[in-house]
């Protein structure tokens, strides 16, 4: 059997451009010839740490073509352990005979796809001027979602707003030499009235990102809520926004902030305006 090549972090930091991964995103999803079943979410105990962890495993084919499987793990207490949350391995197959091609390191795959998605739905629906970016959470996907946000806007300002507000200067300290100015905020109430995008990023289940605060033709980047009981914006968000999703299959089962307004009445299924394929598409 041949080697596996294996693919690290530091070959996709590298290699990532954001501005093409979009498009190639956006192709993606306009073709739609990628079979994408629905995930397989497991939360399963995590007694040490008194919080559960999940294990999504994320499987897609293109028959005769291409194949694979991301097998992601999350454990929200792994700063304790100076780990990060998320971890994984993308296993690429030969999608004809089923061996394995290449191993991809998952948590830099992850990333990159997640915030050019992001930036994909950004581009369809902020405003074409947006010039100022509020980033809500410090984790690993906060620095990738400015740049990635920066790859299809003309931003000029970004804000980064963290529960620890020494993890806020080091994300804009980071940021220095880009085209854009950065700054540590110590409120989200500082700069959420006035920038053109936010967006939030954390493992929130408390809303932080509150509908009494947003003005007319702001865009909201909803990317952390990953669970049923996680919410990153209020119900007062969901009554004054226009409501897409990145996938219908994925988009109305898994996160709070979409499945709590719809349990409760707030939301109904026919008031969501379309998701990314019938955008790549023109359907919509």
């Amino acid at each position: 059997m041949d080697s596996i090549v294996t693919i690290t972090s530091d070959f996709i930091e590298k290699y990532t451009v954001f501005n093409e991964l979009v498009l190639a995103l956006k192709d993606a999803f306009k073709v739609n010839e990628i079979l994408v079943p629905m995930r397989h979410h497991h939360d399963f105990p995590n007694p040490k740490v008194d919080i559960d962890s999940t294990l999504l495993l994320m499987p897609a084919w293109n028959p005769s073509e291409n194949a694979g499987v991301k097998i992601v793990t999350i454990s929200p207490e792994n700063g304790q352990f100076d780990l990060p949350s998320i971890n994984g391995t993308y296993i690429y197959l030969d999608a004809v005979k089923g061996t394995i091609n290449a191993l991809i390191e998952g948590k830099s795959l992850t990333t990159k796809r997640t915030v050019a998605t992001s930036a994909l739905a950004s581009s369809f629906l902020s405003n074409k001027n947006s010039a100022s970016l509020l980033m809500i959470g410090t984790g690993a996907l906060s620095i990738n979602l400015i740049k990635a946000h920066a790859s299809v806007r003309p931003i000029k300002e970004v804000y980064v707003w963290g529960r620890n507000f020494d993890k806020a200067k080091k994300i804009c300290e980071q940021l220095k030499n880009e085209t854009f100015t950065c700054t540590p905020i110590k409120s989200i109430e500082e700069k959420i009235t006035e920038v053109a995008i936010i967006s939030c990023a954390t493992l929130s289940k408390t809303p932080l990102v509150l509908g009494t605060l947003l003005k007319p033709g702001q865009h909201i980047d909803l990317v952390g809520a990953y669970t049923k009981d996680m919410r990153e914006a209020d119900n007062e968000t969901i009554l004054k926004a226009s409501i897409f999703l990145d996938t219908f299959q994925g988009g109305l089962k898994e996160s709070g902030d979409i499945a709590i307004p719809l349990q409760e009445g707030i939301l109904k299924e026919k008031d969501i305006k379309a998701d990314l394929f019938e955008l790549c598409a023109n359907k919509k």
